[in-house]
């Protein structure tokens, strides 16, 4: 039994895992669920508990033995589980850019001055703020659905998303512009999706271990180790993204940004080799450090 938010691109999520297990002969159902992430709407995340209110029912069905795994997207994933519970794998990865979405305008450049941006990502506020000082930064909330619906009705000159949910959903034609992750850097884990098990399931950790894609996992587990080494939290405005350079090389992109414009984005890389799981915890590790001595806190 798989659980899963019922937004449309969660079940998309679950369904496509459902797909991967049953190609192996197992018997697979979905246990939907509405979490906490998904009620409240008028707040942003970093001021009503972060990322984590999208997995904890999930969790707890789980743990209550109403379902087996958890499938998340890994941007949502807090960096710190809860005791008792594991990262079974981390699936191939999708496209892990930001993206533009607007009705109108066809880039970032082209909007006018005092444009309306709907993103709650401190993360992309920051980064906007950097890129367009003079654009309004509004607060979006809400599934990939009502996003769109809110920037069609006009609350929006453009807004922000992350080019793999779009794609997922069939609705890459929607995208504007994927930003360069040199332009605009991604979340930690964005694009990933994981998946969640009771530690002790050793069977469940076997079973779906073929779903496991290698490097995509390792660059995952680099910049989720930059994220919990500053914190861990939504409420801070950090980018982590890593790229293999060469065979067993990886390179962990760094940034902190003052949601307010009032300080400079602070930006470093880091790179060395990653061959384990290990390895790309103590890269991604100083990664953090970097920015902390650049001035990050």
């Amino acid at each position: 039994m798989i659980a899963t938010r019922e937004s449309r691109l969660a079940l998309w999520q679950a369904e496509h895992v459902k797909a991967l297990l049953q190609e192996r002969g197992h018997t697979v159902s979905l246990l939907g669920m509405t979490t906490r992430g998904d009620q409240i709407l008028d707040r942003t995340l970093s001021k009503v508990g972060g990322k984590g209110l999208f997995v904890k029912e999930l969790e707890l069905a789980i743990e209550e033995g109403r379902a087996d795994i958890a499938v998340h997207s890994l941007k949502d994933v807090p960096m710190e589980l809860p005791a008792g519970f594991t990262l079974a794998c981390v699936l191939e990865r999708e496209d892990p850019r930001d993206a533009l979405v607007s009705p109108v305008y066809e880039s970032l450049g082209a909007l006018p001055q005092g444009a309306v941006v709907g993103t709650s990502s401190l993360r992309r506020v920051a980064l906007l703020r950097a890129l367009r000082p003079d654009l309004r930064i509004e607060p979006l909330r809400g599934n990939l659905d009502t996003r769109l619906r809110k920037l069609d009705e006009g609350h929006y000159d453009a807004i922000v998303l992350a080019a793999a949910g779009l794609k997922r959903l069939g609705l890459e034609n929607r995208i504007r512009v994927a930003f360069d992750p040199d332009t605009m850097l991604p979340a930690a884990g964005q694009g990933a999706l994981g998946i969640e098990v009771r530690a002790d399931r050793q069977d469940l950790i076997d079973l779906l271990a073929p779903l496991a894609h290698a490097t995509d996992w390792l660059a995952a587990t680099a910049e989720r180790a930059v994220s919990r080494a500053m914190g861990g939290s939504c409420s801070m405005p950090l980018a982590a993204h890593a790229r293999w350079q060469t065979d067993g090389v990886l390179r962990v992109d760094a940034a902190w940004g003052d949601p307010e414009g009032g300080s400079a984005l602070l930006r470093i890389d880091c790179t060395d080799r990653a061959d384990d799981f290990a390895a790309a915890e103590a890269l991604g590790e100083r990664a953090a450090q970097r920015l902390r001595e650049a001035g990050a806190h």
